[in-house]
Parts: C-alpha cells; sequence; structure tokens
C-alpha cells in the first residue's frame, strides 16, 4: 500500500495564507474526494504534490520519502501524475503521439512509429480503453480525450493520480465510462485524487472526502458517513449572507423574454423572462450550461432552436454585434482572454466597445476617448495612476472594473455577468456588486452567473437553476431571503 501524507504544509502568496499547516494523508486503493469553495487552497495543493510550486514551509512525503520537487516533470519521475482541467493534449497529432510525446521509440535514428502504437495501445487495453491509436484527438469525443490524457499519465506508471474537474466538459455516459476505468485503477493499487465542483457525483466515485475552506483543513471522513448537507457545511461553513438595499425594486416592463432556446449538448428547452431593472441570478454546477446559455443569447454561440425577445421585437440571428446594438453588454468569465487586451493602455480598453461611439471614420477623436475613459475611472472609482498606464498595471479588482465601464461606455439596458468576482478580493467583490446594484437603480437589467451560489442569493433579486443543460427551479424574490446557501447548494445538485 502507498501512503501521501502532508505535515504542516503552508503556502504563502503576498497578502494571502493560501495553505495553513496542512496536515493530510491518502492512501492507495481508494479515490479520495478533495473539495473546497474557490479560493479554499485544493488547487495550491495540488500545484505542491503535482511540483508546480513549492510550499512556504512543511513537508510532504510518499511511501515515507520526503518529496522535493523544482518541477512537474520532476514529480512525474517520482510518482505523482497530475491530469488538469484545461487537458495538454496536441489535438494535430494522433492518439499514439500524445501518449508517448517526447518519448516516442527510436531506431537506427528515427522514430519507430510502428513500436511506438504497439506501445500506445498496450497501455489503452491495460486500462480497458477502445480508442484507436492512429486517430487524431481533434476527432476525439470530450470523453474520450480525458480517457487519453489520463492513459497518458498512467504511462508513467504513477503511485499518485491527481484529477482536477475530470467530468466538468463530460456528457453523462462519458462520466459513467471514467467512473469505470477509475475504479479499475483502484484495484492497481493507486492513489486517486479527486477534484470535482460536481459534488453529486462523489458518492457515486470517491471512497473518502477532504474538505478544505479558507486555506485550512475542515477535516476527512468516509463517504458512506456522510449526506450532502454535511459536505457542503463543511465547504461553506456558517456564511453570511448580505442582503441587496432594500430599495432595489425590479419593474413590471419585460425587457427579455427567451423561449424554448436549445443547443444540442449544452441546454434544453430554456425559457425565462428579465424584467427591467430586475437582477437575475443563474444558479447550477460547472458543466450546467449556464455560461452556454448566456452565450447563446448574446450570440457569441449558435443556438439550434427557440426564440430570443428584446424589448419586445423578436431577434432573428443574435450575433455580438447586432446584440450590442439593441443594448445587451456581456462581461465574459475570462477577463485576461475575452475580456481586455492586455497589450493595451487602460483608456484604449475602457474604450473597446464604443469604438463605434468615439470615432469619425477609422479616426478615434482622442478628446472623446479620453473623455469616454475618464468617466467610467470616476464613476466606478478606478484607481488609476494614469488612464495611459497600461492595463497589467491593475489589480484584479480595477481591472474587472475597466471590463465594466468598456460596456457600460455602450449605454446598455441589459448587461451579462458572468463569474464577474472571479480571482478579486473581498472588498472589490462588493465594489462589483455595488456597480451592478446602482445600475439596477437606472433601470438597467442584469444576469449574474456565478459558482460562489452565496454570491447570488447577496445580489439577486431572483434565481433560476439549471441542471446539465435544463432549467429545474426558480426562487421568488419573496424566499430569496429566507434560503440558505446549503439549500441553494441542494437544488442545485
Amino acid at each position: 500500500m502507498s501512503v501521501l501524507e502532508t505535515k504542516n504544509i503552508s503556502k504563502q502568496y503576498p497578502g494571502t495564507l493560501a495553505l495553513d499547516h496542512i496536515n493530510v494523508s491518502f492512501d492507495s486503493g481508494r479515490v479520495h474526494a478533495f473539495v473546497g469553495k474557490n479560493g479554499s487552497g485544493k488547487s495550491t495543493l495540488l500545484k505542491v504534490f503535482s511540483g508546480a510550486i513549492s510550499p512556504t514551509s512543511g513537508e510532504f512525503f510518499l511511501d515515507g520519502k520526503e518529496m522535493r520537487f523544482n518541477s512537474p516533470k520532476n514529480a512525474f519521475e517520482k510518482g505523482i501524475a497530475t491530469v488538469y482541467q484545461d487537458l495538454s493534449l496536441v489535438p494535430g497529432l494522433n492518439v499514439a503521439e500524445n501518449i508517448l510525446l517526447g518519448r516516442m521509440p527510436m531506431k537506427h535514428g528515427m522514430i519507430n512509429w510502428k513500436e511506438g502504437q504497439r506501445i500506445a495501445k498496450d497501455i489503452l487495453d491495460e486500462l480497458q480503453l477502445d480508442i484507436p491509436v492512429d486517430i487524431l484527438v481533434k476527432d476525439l469525443s470530450a470523453g474520450n480525450k480525458q480517457m487519453v490524457e489520463i492513459a497518458k499519465a498512467m504511462s508513467f506508471h504513477p503511485k499518485v493520480l491527481q484529477l482536477d474537474e475530470p467530468t466538468s466538459a463530460l456528457a453523462k455516459h462519458e462520466t459513467q465510462a471514467l467512473f469505470a476505468m477509475l475504479r479499475r485503477l483502484k484495484e492497481k493499487d493507486v492513489i486517486i485524487i479527486y477534484v470535482s465542483h460536481k459534488l453529486h457525483e462523489l458518492w457515486e466515485i470517491a471512497d473518502t472526502c477532504t474538505v478544505l475552506r479558507d486555506g485550512k483543513l475542515i477535516g476527512t471522513e468516509n463517504m458512506d458517513k456522510l449526506e450532502r448537507k454535511d459536505v457542503i457545511r463543511m465547504m461553506f461553513g456558517s456564511v453570511e449572507i448580505k442582503k441587496r438595499p432594500e430599495d432595489l425594486k425590479p419593474g413590471n416592463k419585460v425587457v427579455l423574454q427567451v423561449n424554448n432556446l436549445s443547443r444540442k449538448d449544452k441546454f434544453t428547452d430554456i425559457s425565462f423572462s428579465l424584467k427591467e431593472g430586475e437582477v437575475l441570478g443563474i444558479a447550477g454546477m460547472l458543466g450546467s450550461g449556464r455560461t452556454e446559455l448566456l452565450r447563446g443569447i448574446f450570440g457569441a454561440d449558435r443556438y439550434d432552436s427557440g426564440e430570443i425577445i428584446m424589448f419586445g421585437e423578436k431577434i432573428k440571428k443574435a450575433t455580438p454585434q447586432l446584440m450590442k446594438k439593441r443594448g445587451l453588454a456581456m462581461i465574459q468569465e475570462n477577463r485576461t482572454t475575452e475580456g481586455l487586451v492586455m497589450v493595451h493602455t487602460i483608456k484604449q480598453n475602457i474604450c473597446m466597445a464604443s469604438t463605434d461611439l468615439i470615432s469619425k471614420g477609422i479616426f478615434v477623436k482622442k478628446s472623446l476617448e479620453k473623455e469616454f475613459a475618464q468617466h467610467q475611472i470616476q464613476d466606478l472609482q478606478i484607481k488609476v495612476s494614469s488612464p495611459d498606464d497600461p492595463i497589467t498595471s491593475l489589480s484584479g479588482g480595477n481591472a474587472q472594473k475597466v471590463v465594466v465601464g468598456n460596456w457600460l461606455n455602450t449605454n446598455p439596458k441589459i448587461m451579462f455577468f458572468d463569474e464577474p468576482s472571479k480571482g478579486i478580493d473581498v472588498s472589490a467583490k462588493q465594489q462589483i456588486f455595488q456597480i451592478i446594484w446602482d445600475e439596477a437603480r437606472k433601470g438597467i437589467s442584469s444576469i449574474m452567473v456565478s459558482t460562489e451560489l452565496e454570491e447570488l442569493l447577496e445580489v439577486c433579486h431572483r434565481i433560476i437553476i439549471m441542471h446539465e443543460g435544463r432549467l429545474v427551479g426558480e426562487i421568488s424574490e419573496q424566499d430569496i431571503g429566507h434560503l440558505g446557501i446549503d439549500d441553494l447548494y441542494a437544488m442545485c445538485m
């Protein structure tokens, strides 16, 4: 039997203690669920085990031997393999080439392709995976890509396999196939650490559950001794839900009506309405279809059927350009890749979406650009030395305000906020929420998606709930004040 254990592992970042004297152990032959809300420290500990970062203090051991890594490659060599949510496969290479990437067998100074395919097939056969070794990875389903990634990790014959959100992009049948493979790996005496936000899966695949909260170990317990409410309580503790301002009342006018909207494998038969000045939350676990729904309405992705009606007018074909013109704005989840241009200045980023309003022909009117930028900097209290500074000079919270200000410059009537508090501190979160409330007072309607479910209870008038691409419930304005975080979490599962 193998054992991975820590002794007083801590990780300090400037202003943040990500891990606080963690003492935990994981033994082989079992699947160990490792959970916690965003910012709990679980990803940090995975990175310590994987060699991506070093702990500030403390030690960890594998089978009694102290482990010290200077790189992920070093961790692989010592028997710890990690499969992250963002897969590392090369789409243009075939399955065998991906499994043996950088390790293809050689013959007479040349790659022995036939032998490489034989080795890869043996690895897949051992895991009982029926995937052709000569097919390009880009042609595989999401489930089979995940299987190939795990096969690649297992080709190093690790003692420890860490899986970070392995089912986030998988359909139900693909998830079941993954679970079947993990059960086979248990029999090979592998230590399996399983990270997932999909708590309902844990009772099906995990043997134990370890919970972190705010960098501290809350506890480890066998799954058969836990109920969902127990795990949720361990994850969140006593959460104080702040109330939105009492004077914030939505109007009666419907500004957005969605009827029977569907997109294959993403969301099905979605119908809801949004009123003037209303803040509507969409709750659900990762993979429930929340982001995909917002992107479909905004026109960033296509939808297959259904209708969208804005201000009483049916939208024939949604595109970002059309929806922006109709008064819809969307703050994307990943601000660094979808909301900002990192090589541009603060001023340029604040004015990106409103270029048509500050330009004459192909030329930007510098006086208007300065005016638009300064207006949002003052209104949103963005802390900048100069609007001409690079966007990279800002903190996460101020950078998020720039993304919001960029869209406010378009004079929107409806705003979509996808994970608006992601990667920002508590103070900055409250400032973003205040902006949403301030805009609601002006009659601007908002839809907000957040994996931090307590935020939805704090910010929104009403919450609709998605599960596996379908709407499964709604919490009214009258009921929202009486609901606890554990209740909402249970409804999402």
